[in-house]
């Protein structure tokens, strides 16, 4: 079972247009922040979403770099 979040599957990111993933970038970036700011202040239940949130921006990551390189492409404008 993969960890991270359903939404943020990889088919699923194939699907997103760059403003898209870059918008789900951020998003991540700030839940990871606030999820940071919890465990330091004792509030944080569950952990393990620090790992998911982590893994969910690194897949993002790697989706937009494959893009760059031209291991993938983006999907046409029709769809």
């Amino acid at each position: 079972m993969a960890v991270g979040t359903k939404e943020l599957e990889t088919s699923n990111l194939d699907g997103f247009d760059d403003e898209r993933l870059v918008a789900e970038l951020k998003k991540a970036k700030e839940e990871l922040f606030n999820l940071r700011f919890q465990s330091a202040t004792g509030q944080l239940e569950s952990h393990g979403r620090l790992k998911a949130v982590r893994r969910d921006i690194a897949r993002i990551h790697t989706i937009i770099r494959e893009r760059e390189l031209g291991i993938r492409t983006a999907p046409s404008p029709s769809e």
